[in-house]
């Protein structure tokens, strides 16, 4: 079985810390799991389709609206980020960021930008921003930005395109935006958040729907265990990860409802 968590490997540092923590999994549960990078532009959806996923990350926006032939994958934990701010909950938000040194100081500066996202069935990415912004276009005739910059597919691009001036705003997950400033700071300081949407479910661990339920067992009781363990304290350091709780999927239905408030208002897409 694979491996993964390109969501959140910042960089090649954490993504090492992804690694030891996998491996760590995979030998307490006494499962085969082979890390893979799975990097850009390579879509994560092929990745969640695989018939051979043992434990990954995955957006809770694709995971809630699944129509794929292929059966949807089985949440086997869900993280808890370990900053004060995710209040020792298994949430998350989308921050929405500008450059430093813009003139934009407020989500009322943000009409006319050009704002960026990464792909549309992301929640942080994509579909928080819709629902953030719904009443806002709604109250300008269903438009509030001058264009509209993406698919930029990951986070790192939404960075790059804001600090680069190419886009003028755009929506960063709380999580990933958190281990920005921590293990890049310098990249962090050169850019400035104007809002936050609403927090929802954060991005589930999953396996493959078709996993045998012994080795599926063993994996959640691995996830739930690494809390105590110490030689992963500094794993769990890295990753500004507190600990894996039970994944509960009526969670998830949180996000088709907000979905649908935005198509209420008439604001179907960004723009």
């Amino acid at each position: 079985m694979i491996a993964n968590a390109r969501m959140y490997a910042l960089n090649d540092s954490v993504g090492a810390a992804w690694r030891r923590l996998f491996e760590w999994v995979a030998a307490d549960a006494e499962v085969s799991l082979d890390v893979i990078a799975h990097p850009p532009p390579h879509p994560l959806g092929d990745l969640w389709r695989r018939d051979d996923l043992g434990c990954a990350l995955m957006c809770g926006f694709p995971w809630v609206t699944w129509r794929d032939p292929i059966e949807r994958p089985v949440p086997l934990a869900v993280p808890v980020p370990s900053p004060a701010n995710f209040q020792d909950r298994p949430i998350y938000w989308t921050d929405i960021v500008v450059r430093a040194d813009s003139h934009i100081a407020s989500v009322a500066d943000l009409a006319g930008a050009r704002f960026a996202f990464t792909v549309e069935d992301s929640q942080s990415g994509y579909q928080a921003p819709r629902r953030f912004f719904a009443e806002r276009a709604h109250a300008t005739g269903g438009r509030l930005f001058s264009a509209v910059v993406g698919p930029v597919i990951t986070p790192r691009r939404v960075v790059e395109a804001v600090v680069a001036g190419v886009a003028d705003a755009g929506p960063l997950d709380a999580w990933w935006h958190a281990l920005l400033r921590r293990h890049e700071p310098e990249v962090a300081a050169r850019l400035r958040t104007v809002a936050v949407t609403r927090p929802t479910p954060i991005p589930l661990v999953v396996g493959a729907a078709g996993m045998p339920e012994p080795q599926k067992r063993r994996v959640i009781a691995a996830l739930e265990k690494m809390v105590d363990v110490a030689e992963l304290s500094d794993v769990r350091d890295t990753l500004l990860l507190k600990r894996f709780v039970h994944a509960d999927p009526a969670d998830y239905r949180s996000l088709l409802a907000s979905a649908r408030e935005a198509n209420a208002l008439g604001y179907y897409r960004l723009q």
